[in-house]
Formats: C-alpha cells, structure tokens, sequence
C-alpha cells in the first residue's frame, strides 16, 4: 500500500483545515487507519484512528471536540477535518494504515506511512 497525504497549509488560530490520505496500488480498507503529528523539537505522537468500518474512532484528548476523523471505504480515503486550529497543532501530518482492523495507537501497529503533510497554525 502507498499512502499519499494532502491538504497541509499554513493557517491562522481557530481556522480549519481538512486532511486526506488516499491509497494506491492496494486498498486498505480493511485496516484501522490513523493520523500522527511531529511537532518540532518533539516526538511523533498519535492524534487520531478509525475502524477498518468506520465504526470506532480514537482522538487524542487535546485534539477531542475539534478533529473528526472519517472514511470512504469506496475511495480508499481517510479525512481529517481539524476545526478551530491552536498553535499547538503545528506539525507534519502522516497517515498510517494499521496491521489491525481496530484502532491502535502505537506507531509500531502501522506498517504503511504516508510521507507526511505540514500543518503550520499561526497566533
């Protein structure tokens, strides 16, 4: 599977932006999909998973109440919308596909990464 991120940007406080990973060359649309963020200076952390169904979603508790993660199982596409953006929130953006048809959130669970996607959130 290759997973291809998009939707970065440069934007203000409390704007919104909204994330995608589409796969190519085999679907995952039987895998939990997840989205992790590095910041800089810092380590990579998990921010959000959903379902091989779409049915169980996991979020990061800074970012609960303001991300939504969803999927298109038909496209083979995983959205991150991000609404009311902080500053905190600047980082690369990765998808992954998981090893698991559940929502893990270990890094070491995801054998399939996106090539990240800048998310830069200005006061």
């Amino acid at each position: 599977v290759q997973l291809q991120a998009s939707g970065g940007g440069l934007v203000q406080a409390g704007d919104s932006l909204k994330l995608s990973c589409a796969a190519s060359k085999r679907t995952f649309s039987n895998n939990a999909v997840s989205w992790f963020r590095r910041a800089p200076g810092k380590e990579r952390e998990f921010v959000a998973g959903i379902s091989w169904n779409g049915l169980s979603t996991n979020y990061k508790d800074s970012v609960k109440g303001r991300f939504t993660i969803s999927r298109d199982r038909a496209k083979n596409t995983v959205s991150l919308q991000m609404d009311g953006l902080k500053p905190e929130d600047t980082a690369v953006y990765y998808c992954a596909a998981s090893r698991m048809a559940s929502v893990s959130t270990g890094p070491a669970f995801h054998n399939y990464w996106g090539q990240g996607t800048l998310v830069t959130v200005s006061s």
